[in-house]
């Protein structure tokens, strides 16, 4: 059989293949909820992540997909779609104590703060229960993944990246489009992001924090919607989180970050 024909063969069985995919698309999936799903954390690996030096290629710097476990160098960083925002504030138990779970999450018009207060040379808010308050900055994202494909993740900022968190969301309100009635703020799944990562220290260290960068618009109609349905999911409040001492709480490791 000559070589073309073997390859005329190969493609039709593949076009074959594909309709059956297509036509099952979903199959086996009905009885998964959204409490069956681990949404992704993007987190900024640093010296004292357990990553380092026990995954092959994990450095300082770099961003991990805390679900697949992809690693993205932090220079070149990751291009998101940012979706959703939500900030809260978080209860933990001092590192070493409790479940690694968060103790409690309060909405951001909570006043628990007012129930805190700062300890000699700790810079965190305590309530009396011995347990702190930690403000964190939620961003549901769209990452576009190596191969143009968008998938859902939350990237977190507290502590020293809140003031990377107003930036980004200052950056976001100042884009304006014009319309036919004028200038108007499009929806913040509207625009791409690229975040790469930077060195940063004070007197108590050095970690790396978050560089955002505005791309421009959303051009791929299919990674729009995608970003649009996610950020009506998180709107609805079906988008489950589950915060955890190694992915949602870097304030449980080292600090400052």
């Amino acid at each position: 059989m000559a070589k073309n024909e073997i390859a005329e063969q190969k493609a039709s069985t593949a076009l074959a293949l594909m309709s059956d995919l297509e036509q099952d698309a979903g199959a086996g999936f009905d009885g998964m909820t959204q409490d069956d799903y681990a949404l992704p954390f993007l987190r900024l690996l640093t010296s004292t992540s357990p990553e380092v030096g026990e995954v092959d290629g994990a450095l300082p710097g770099m961003i991990l997909n805390s679900v697949t476990g992809d690693l993205h160098d932090g220079k070149k960083g990751i291009t998101v779609v940012p979706c959703a925002y939500v900030r809260q504030y978080i209860e933990w138990a001092p590192r070493g104590q409790g479940s690694g779970a968060p103790v409690h999450i309060y909405p951001a018009t909570s006043d628990i703060l007012s129930q805190t207060h700062k300890e000699p040379g700790d810079n965190k808010d305590y309530l009396d229960n011995g347990n702190y308050i930690e403000n964190t900055a939620n961003y549901y994202v769209m990452l576009i993944n190596r191969e143009g494909v968008p998938e859902p993740a939350l990237i977190t900022m507290k502590s020293t990246q809140l003031k990377k968190s107003r930036k980004w969301n200052s950056m976001m309100q100042s884009v304006k489009l014009q319309g036919k009635n004028g200038l108007f703020t499009p929806p913040i799944y509207s625009q791409m992001y690229q975040l790469t990562t930077v060195s940063e220290s004070n007197d108590k260290g050095k970690w790396f924090g978050w560089e955002i960068q505005r791309i421009g618009d959303v051009a791929n109609a299919d990674i729009f919607h995608a970003a649009k349905s996610f950020a009506q999911s998180v709107g609805a409040g079906d988008v489950k989180v589950k915060h955890d001492g190694e992915t949602g709480a870097p304030g449980n490791g080292p600090a400052p970050f």
